[in-house]
């Protein structure tokens, strides 16, 4: 039986190999999406998981470091204080940020309450035609989809040891061809359903306020590259209540996500 679900693994399973090259992924995918009209796009198509499949007061703190002239920077305020705090916290990591970041990556990577994930190459919006979200132009085609997420899923493997099993988009935008091609790669597409700093423009207050609206099973998005932002002042204040209201923080890998 285990020889079979293997066979039958390794079969149907579309995370790239290490074997297989870009081109022939790219070709094996476009069998299935090629020709394809996205119907969906926004940040909550199908497919999308913004929760973790749970009742239990538990939270999913996830990061974003988005890479870019002005987003490649580190809070690191905050990590000192997930540190401090034993708050496990899923990182979603773009190739710029790791490229201007390398060394303080690695530092991230062995840590073992920081689970990294994978926030693309090029931080683009996730489409298979090009569309567009806040004025940022979209992967264009599918190749440029598959290299967006792969490219960096692969980055991120040779420098870890690890591959990654979430995929956030750059605005974490998506058609719903997008999320089935991240699934063929062997990525979950994780959303939220707390906004935590509207993309680092939050207050410190804002960002508390936030986050002090989660429920149970939530995912928190925010962001850890602008320290000149509100959002690390933020979380440092809305923690110890959360954790007075009884919340526990988690890493995406703990619990399945819906």
């Amino acid at each position: 039986m285990f020889i079979i679900f293997a066979l039958f693994f390794a079969a149907t399973c579309l995370n790239a190999s290490a074997l297989e090259d870009m081109e022939q992924l790219t070709d094996r995918i476009s069998v299935e999406f090629t020709g394809k009209t996205p119907k969906e796009w926004g940040e909550n198509v199908t497919g999308v998981k913004t929760r973790l499949a749970t009742t239990e007061k538990v939270l999913a703190l996830t990061m974003d470091a988005c890479g870019s002239p002005k987003g490649s920077g580190m809070d690191q305020k905050l990590v000192d204080f997930f540190v401090r705090e034993k708050i496990p916290v899923t990182l979603f990591i773009n190739a710029r940020w790791i490229d201007a970041n390398p060394e303080l990556f690695r530092r991230l990577s062995v840590n073992p309450l920081f689970e990294i994930a994978n926030h693309g190459m090029l931080h683009k919006p996730a489409s298979i035609n090009g569309r567009s979200a806040y004025g940022i132009d979209g992967t264009r085609d599918l190749k440029d989809l598959v290299n967006e997420i792969e490219l960096n899923a692969r980055k991120i493997e040779k420098i870890t040891g690890k591959r990654t099993r979430y995929y956030r988009s750059g605005t974490a935008y998506y058609d719903e061809y997008a999320v089935q091609v991240s699934e063929r790669l062997g990525h979950e597409v994780v959303g939220f359903s707390v906004l935590g700093d509207a993309g680092a423009t939050f207050t410190a207050s804002q960002v508390e306020a936030a986050l002090l609206t989660s429920k149970p099973g939530d995912i928190i998005i925010a962001h850890i590259n602008h320290p000149e932002a509100g959002t690390g002042a933020g979380i440092i204040l809305a923690v110890p209540e959360l954790r007075k209201r009884g919340y526990k923080f988690v890493k995406l890998s703990d619990y399945k996500l819906k």
